[in-house]
């Protein structure tokens, strides 16, 4: 049936007409932002260039001068820098999502998409007796119920409680490895291996992005070359990226390296050598040729980079200063060993040679300890909480470790400033802060953690690209956006251009700077004027607006 047009109707449709044609375009194609004046940096291009961006639903949809155009939003750009949203390609965020959806200390760094799962750690696949100390420990320390065992459980979870930011996931060796094989220094059968195997293939169907492993942390470490380079085979399958947290990044750091290269070629896998690094002072010689070592391997034709965060220290648990051996099964087998006199001389020994490598205790700070009675330790010194303890150094530690049940968090000045810039600026390596997504407020806000995790990416530009000049800005920008997009495999992500998903981020190149400290790390990132995420504007005018618009990434989907 015909609808009849009134004479106002006629009047109302005639007028809109009339607008569009006088401002160059139809009604049908105006768009929902337009973001005028601004300098593009597209992810790509080595040339930066002043141009306008049109967006419509979740895309870019034409970049072009659109002074001519309108959109339900203007956003003039004037003496901004317009970028692809920053990929963070090395995260420990997974839960914190479901805490604080609105990821306060990444989106404020321009971050707008985040991969979860590092380091060999991730919330799947638990069996029975994980799950249970898993979700215990989570209930008490945000109060969140866990309901997932696998990777489609967890995924499904983050797909209905909507974030501000996009998500995707590595699996974690060490939790592959607990599930399958348990959490002692044993090799897995081959009835064992081929049951990890045919998980992680689980994992990668339904979303996983590939294997990440932690070879300097339980149980991960207890894995054999072939055993990485057997489960590295089905993530090459797949197409996805194995991971390394290498197995040494400080005495033995070149043969970790090389590890990671023959687990790279003999897989036949595309592989991310994780936060690339010589830790200790005797050690930062070796930096020049970890990175000839990586060159020479690209160049052979291997799919290799690496990821490094700009900060000279790093941030772990405290129980790295315990030997691996000791290590072994749950919690309370930990501490168990911890209170055995027949081996703890053994311990301490281990513990004080590590020590000593760092430069002293005095360069290990506490950053997070789970118990309210411990957090008087926070942002201590261990040789200043040695000290006001009246123990040593070692009784210190070990009392520690015991009363936090293994859950303490502590920052390791290891690395030196010349090394961190000769990382930072080479052509493989990649911008990931290795941090949390955590806030000023609320549950998150707990500790005194690196602050890595408030001021990573804004630190790149406003430090290292604007002060310091250690590269150019499309370089700058390409380490934090399209180099971690093409590396995952992500579509239409990292890169502006016509069809791209709306994921951009638009920063003040003179203001732009990390505010967080290792005292005081709870500091939002400045000069990070707007975030746009899927389409949505996030960060209006460097503040949060509460939109939730993030997506669950899914491998191959």
């Amino acid at each position: 049936m015909k609808r009849k047009i009134t004479r106002r109707r006629f009047i109302e449709t005639s007028s809109l007409v009339t607008t569009g044609l006088i401002l160059g375009c139809s009604v049908h194609n105006q768009f929902d932002i337009i973001i005028k004046n601004g300098l593009v940096v597209d992810g790509i291009s080595n040339k930066p260039i002043k141009i306008d961006l049109g967006i419509k639903d979740n895309k870019v949809t034409a970049i072009e001068n659109l002074t001519s155009a309108s959109a339900d939003q203007i956003i003039d750009a004037t003496n901004l820098i317009v970028s692809p949203g920053f990929i963070d390609i090395h995260t420990h965020t997974d839960v914190e999502l479901l805490v604080n959806p609105n990821a306060e200390s990444k989106i404020h760094q321009g971050v707008t998409t985040e991969v979860g799962g590092n380091c060999g750690s991730s919330p799947f696949p638990l069996n029975q007796e994980d799950f249970n100390e898993y979700s215990k420990n989570l209930f008490e320390r945000y109060g969140v119920h866990s309901t997932w065992k696998n990777t489609k459980e967890f995924l499904d979870v983050f797909e209905k409680n909507k974030s501000s930011i996009n998500f995707l996931t590595f699996t974690g060796h060490g939790d592959l490895r607990a599930y399958v094989v348990g959490k002692n220094d044993v090799s897995p059968t081959s009835v064992q291996l081929n049951k990890m195997k045919r998980v992680l293939q689980e994992s990668m169907e339904v979303g996983s992005f590939g294997l990440s492993t932690g070879l300097e942390y339980s149980p991960g470490s207890y894995a054999k070359t072939d055993e990485l380079i057997e489960l590295s085979k089905i993530v090459a399958k797949n197409n996805g990226v194995y991971a390394s947290h290498i197995r040494n990044e400080d005495d033995t750091v070149e043969e970790a390296v090389e590890e990671a290269l023959k687990i790279c070629r003999e897989a036949e896998v595309s592989t991310q050598i994780s936060h690339l690094k010589a830790g200790h002072p005797a050690n930062w010689y070796k930096v020049d040729n970890l990175l000839k070592m990586i060159s020479k391997a690209a160049d052979s034709g291997l799919p290799v980079k690496a990821d490094r965060y700009p900060y000279i220290a790093y941030g772990t648990g405290l129980s790295t200063f315990l030997p691996l051996w000791s290590r072994q099964g749950n919690t309370d087998d930990l501490i168990k060993i911890l209170k055995d006199k027949s081996v703890i001389d053994k311990i301490k020994k281990y513990a004080e040679r590590k020590g000593k490598r760092i430069g002293g205790w005095e360069k290990v700070l506490i950053s997070r300890c789970h118990t309210d009675k411990n957090k008087i330790w926070e942002g201590k010194s261990i040789q200043e909480a040695s000290e006001i303890s009246g123990k040593s150094p070692f009784e210190f530690i070990r009392d520690l470790i015991i009363k936090e049940r293994n859950r303490v968090g502590i920052i390791g000045f290891a690395m030196s400033e010349d090394n961190l810039k000769k990382v930072l600026s080479h052509p493989l390596v990649m911008i990931g802060s290795d941090g949390n997504a955590v806030a000023p407020y609320g549950k998150l806000s707990k500790g005194k953690p690196h602050p890595r995790f408030y001021g990573t990416f804004p630190r790149v530009l406003g430090k290292y690209y604007r002060k310091e000049k250690l590269f150019d800005l499309s370089t700058a920008v390409k380490k934090m956006t399209s180099m971690p997009a093409q590396k995952l495999g992500l579509k239409g992500r990292g890169i502006i251009e016509k069809g791209s998903f709306a994921d951009i981020t638009i920063f003040n190149p003179e203001t732009v700077i990390d505010n967080a400290t290792f005292i005081n790390a709870h500091q939002l990132a400045g000069g990070i004027e707007y975030v746009l995420v899927n389409g949505s504007v996030t960060v209006k005018k460097g503040k949060h607006t509460g939109a939730r618009n993030g997506i669950v990434l899914r491998h191959n989907t």
